[in-house]
C-alpha cells in the first residue's frame, strides 16, 4: 500500500513537499542516467531471486517473468515493459519519484497504470528497504500484472480505494491489498506458493513465508483480513492463503460497504492472532517473533 509518510527517505514525492509538474506525479524514468553501480545492485537482486523463486513462487509469477523483457544485468526500461503489458492486459508502468499520495496511487491503478519508483536501493540496503524501489515495484509486481485475474483485481482495488477514501475506511481496504497483492500465498496442486510482491522481491522472506515453522498460514477470509493489522517492519506473523488466484475475481466484484460496516463493530486483530473460527492451514510456532520481542 503506497502512502505519503514523513519518514520516507527517497525521491521528490517522498521528501521535498512539492509535487512534480506533470499530472499523477509521473516523471521520466531517466533510464540513461542509471549508474553502473545501480545496474549492479539490480543484477545482484535479480540473480539471487531468480535462483530462489522456482518451486516457491506461483506458476503465474514465473510465467509472467519469463514473458517480460527482463535482463539480469540491467534495470528494466519501463516503456519496454509497458509495450508487452499493454498487449497482454492493457496495463503500463509509469515512473514516479517515490511514494505518492493515496489518491494518486488509486487513480493510477484504476486506469491500469502501475506507479513504480524509479530509484534503486543502495548496496547496503539489499535485504530491507522501508520504501518500495524499482526492484520491488517492477520485479515484484509487474510479472503478476501479466495475469488477467490480477490485472482486473488491482484495477478494481484502485477504484475501491477511491471509494474507501471517501468513506473514511481506507485502513480496512489497505489490509486486503497487503495480505493479497503484497504478501499473499496461493495453494497450487504441487504445493504452497507465493504471489505477493513483498515476498517475491525479498530474499529472506521468500523462504520464511512458505517454509519456516514460525508464521501462521490461514485460509483467506475477507472479513477476517479487514480486521487484521500487519507488520511493516519485519516478516509477517500470519499469511493468508487463497485456494486459487481466481478467488480474487470475486473480491473485484463485491460490494465492500456492508463489510466496512461490520468491521467497524468488531475488535481489531493483532498480526499473530489465531481465532477458533479461522481455517488454519499451518498454525505457527511464533518462535521468530517471540525471539525478537525477548529482552
Amino acid at each position: 500500500m503506497q502512502t505519503m509518510t514523513a519518514s520516507a527517505k527517497h525521491g521528490l514525492a517522498a521528501g521535498s513537499g512539492h509535487a512534480p509538474q506533470r499530472p499523477g506525479w509521473v516523471i521520466d524514468q531517466g533510464w540513461q542516467h542509471y549508474t553502473a553501480q545501480e545496474h549492479a545492485v539490480w543484477a545482484t537482486l535479480f540473480e539471487r531471486q531468480s535462483r530462489l523463486l522456482p518451486g516457491r513462487a506461483c506458476d503465474e509469477f514465473l510465467r509472467g517473468m519469463g514473458d517480460l523483457p527482463f535482463r539480469a544485468d540491467r534495470i528494466p526500461d519501463f516503456e519496454q515493459m509497458s509495450q508487452v503489458l499493454r498487449r497482454r492486459t492493457g496495463w503500463e508502468v509509469v515512473a514516479v519519484p517515490g511514494l505518492v499520495p493515496d489518491e494518486v496511487f488509486f487513480e493510477h491503478l484504476a486506469h491500469r497504470r502501475f506507479p513504480a519508483g524509479q530509484f534503486i536501493r543502495k548496496p547496503h540496503e539489499l535485504d530491507y528497504l522501508e520504501e518500495p524501489d524499482v526492484f520491488h515495484d517492477v520485479f515484484g509486481h509487474v510479472p503478476m500484472l501479466m495475469n488477467p485475474v490480477i490485472a482486473d483485481y488491482i484495477q478494481a482495488y484502485g477504484e475501491g480505494g477511491l471509494r474507501a477514501q471517501r468513506l473514511g475506511v481506507l485502513d480496512k481496504l489497505a489490509r486486503v491489498y497487503w495480505y493479497t497483492v503484497e504478501f499473499g500465498l496461493v495453494q497450487q496442486s504441487d504445493g504452497l506458493r507465493i504471489y505477493g510482491a513483498g515476498i517475491v522481491s525479498s530474499y529472506t522472506e521468500t523462504c520464511f513465508s512458505v517454509e519456516d515453522a514460525s508464521p501462521n498460514r490461514l485460509w483467506f477470509d475477507l472479513a477476517r483480513v479487514m480486521r487484521t493489522r500487519y507488520r511493516i517492519d519485519d516478516f509477517q506473523e500470519s499469511y493468508f492463503v487463497l485456494p486459487h488466484l481466481n478467488e480474487l475475481l470475486g473480491l473485484a466484484n463485491i460490494d465492500f460497504a456492508p463489510l466496512y460496516a461490520r468491521a467497524a463493530t468488531e475488535a481489531e486483530l493483532q498480526p499473530g492472532d489465531v481465532l477458533e473460527t479461522d481455517r488454519v492451514l499451518t498454525r505457527g510456532t511464533g518462535r521468530y517473533h517471540a525471539a525478537k520481542r525477548a529482552p
